[in-house]
């Protein structure tokens, strides 16, 4: 035999060889997130898993790691930046010191209800958005609903004055500390895993939450008022680095984010279900006393935050909080 057949002989068995391996060892994608597995995300994340192994043959794994078991959300980005962890599903907020746009989420009372979040989400300046993290090396994949935000607290609120001087836990983002502020009451940035012991021990007297969470978390527990305030969106951006998501073969790419997609689609459903199972899940076990506000109440809480919108206009941008607000006249 001669040296070129040799040599074409040995191109042709490491060929091979590499196949044998790919097939031996497939695309691994690490998927963090910091709720319980019967949440609309949880339930999100063994959807998109399970369309994974149906759809791709065994070439990609997707292991889903709950309950900050790997990371707490103020850590999982730079872990996806060192390529520690290949997907995750932060809260919006989260990503404040990669991009100041997405803070238009947090804005109080800037959205009349999840229908006009999913409008201007599926607007050309919502989708715009998701890219707003691609030059710190992120990409912005899909929306993902948990539903609007309730108030919780350990002695009965109706109006702005009754949390003054109250600590609120809240999460990593200025938008939520001038929220609390600009109404006299003490936010404390505290992660999403230490939320229940700080309300059990009275470390904190209240904080903000979904019906989802509040009941998956058990929150309602230590909590004896809440009212329905529906006064802000928690809602989260599936997330990838651009390393690993430019490093996927193409014939894979397109049936992973086809699988996302879908595995969003039925995320987003299971959370307009359990926003009105939980809520009433919540009321049912009478350990919380679930009030609604009034129209002359909710004037008041409006009216004392609203100042946060003009606070944050030039980090946000005036024509993307405009385009929100547009969102709530339905088409």
């Amino acid at each position: 035999m001669s040296i070129k057949h040799r040599i074409l002989q040995a191109g042709l068995l490491t060929s091979l060889l590499i196949s044998l391996q790919s097939l031996a060892a497939p695309i691994e994608i690490k998927f963090s997130h910091v709720v319980a597995e019967n949440t609309p995300k949880g339930k999100m994340a063994l959807r998109f898993q399970e369309l994974v192994k149906e759809r791709l043959d065994g070439k990609v794994e997707v292991k889903i790691y709950p309950n900050s078991q790997l990371f707490g959300d103020n850590k999982v980005l730079e872990a996806m930046l060192l390529g520690d962890v290949q997907m995750a599903a932060p809260s919006l907020s989260k990503f404040q010191k990669y991009t100041k746009q997405l803070q238009v989420f947090d804005l109080p009372f800037l959205f009349d209800d999840i229908n006009a979040v999913d409008r201007f989400q599926s607007s050309d300046a919502g989708q715009k958005l998701l890219q707003s993290v691609k030059r710190r090396g992120l990409v912005g994949l899909g929306y993902l609903h948990n539903g609007m935000k309730q108030l919780s607290a350990s002695d009965d609120i109706r109006v702005p004055a009754d949390i003054a001087g109250k600590k609120f836990r809240i999460m990593t983002s200025d938008v939520l500390q001038a929220q609390f502020e600009v109404v006299d009451a003490i936010p404390l940035k505290k992660p999403f895993s230490e939320v229940f012991t700080l309300l059990q021990t009275r470390a904190i007297d209240g904080q903000e939450n979904t019906w989802s969470n509040n009941y998956s978390k058990k929150f309602f527990e230590v909590q004896p008022y809440m009212i329905e305030s529906n006064h802000g969106v928690l809602d989260y951006m599936v997330v990838t680095s651009a390393e690993f998501w430019n490093s996927l073969p193409d014939d894979l790419r397109a049936p992973i984010k086809q699988a996302l997609d879908d595995a969003i689609a039925y995320g987003n459903k299971i959370s307009l279900e359990k926003a009105d199972e939980d809520r009433q899940l919540i009321i049912d076990s009478g350990m919380t006393k679930v009030s609604e506000l009034t129209p002359e109440q909710r004037s008041q809480w409006v009216n004392a935050m609203k100042p946060v919108w003009k606070e944050f206009e030039d980090e946000i941008g005036a024509d993307v909080i405009q385009a929100a607000l547009d969102a709530n006249k339905s088409n």
